[in-house]
């Protein structure tokens, strides 16, 4: 599995008037095959910065989840919003322990 972890600094009025195309993104990526969880939320003590988790079944996935519309379309609206900074991490996940 492979599991992204982005942080997006950006300010509360930027990432309101991404809020339509964050709804998007997230429909549209969770119903991509190999796309397990696909989420963006805000900070509650900072709501300047937009978190955004995804897990893929594989890096395969991922990249074609790179590739698709609705990726240029987010990216678009990005562009006309960009963040302060966004601080991207990939990691492979080899096993997952389940917490009870």
């Amino acid at each position: 599995m492979i599991v992204v972890n982005a942080v997006v600094k950006s300010t509360p009025e930027h990432i309101a008037a991404l809020q339509e195309a964050i709804g998007t993104m997230e429909v549209a990526s969770r119903a991509e095959p190999g796309c397990d969880d696909y989420t963006f939320s805000v900070e509650l003590n900072n709501p300047g910065t937009l978190r955004i988790t995804e897990k893929w079944h594989s890096l395969e996935a991922l990249m074609e989840h790179m590739n698709t519309p609705h990726m240029a379309q987010f990216q678009q609206a990005m562009g006309a919003h960009p963040p302060a900074s966004m601080d991207l991490k990939f990691y492979e996940v080899k096993e997952i322990y389940p917490f009870q």
